[in-house]
């Protein structure tokens, strides 16, 4: 692991390659998902976090999740998901229940009408991801890409004080 500091406690700032490299990554993590949520309003009136939501619960055993492992799955914050489920709740996409025991332990259900929205939604989503990234880069550039997404997934699952969220 790389030290945060360089020597007499300076930062270690960013060599012209890793600004180069690190702006690039910047515009995927921003403009990306901006593309993606403005594409999937557009043709199925979810927001692409919503799409995620829907798209985990229907890959899961009875189309269920208990919520703080649906937050994880998809990287948001509890207060986050809870808002945008209870919007999905509304609209009859998904269901919530409490389960019992001790603590506030609550599942996400997909119904039925989630089942068919992220069932249509699906194919618009895998188009936009084709025409956005992966139809853009070559067979070497996926494999880079799958092991830097890998690489830094794990230093942020590693970092402690992301996990005490």
């Amino acid at each position: 692991m790389a030290d945060r500091e360089g020597r007499d406690g300076d930062p270690r700032w960013l060599a012209p390659d890793e600004m180069q490299a690190w702006l690039a990554n910047s515009a995927i993590m921003i403009s990306l998902p901006a593309a993606l949520d403005a594409r999937m309003r557009r043709e199925s009136d979810l927001t692409f976090f919503e799409y995620m939501v829907l798209s985990v619960l229907s890959e899961q055993p009875e189309r269920t999740l208990q919520m703080s492992e649906l937050a994880t799955r998809t990287a948001a914050s509890l207060s986050r998901l809870s808002h945008v489920v209870g919007r999905l709740e509304k609209r009859g996409l998904l269901t919530r229940a409490r389960l019992p025991g001790a603590g506030r332990r609550t599942t996400a259900a997909l119904t039925d009408a989630g089942h068919r929205a992220v069932v249509a939604a699906a194919p618009g989503h895998v188009a936009a991801v084709r025409e956005y990234l992966l139809d853009r880069i070559d067979s070497h550039d996926l494999a880079a890409l799958s092991r830097i997404g890998s690489a830094v997934e794990a230093a942020v699952r590693d970092d402690s004080s992301l996990r005490a969220r």
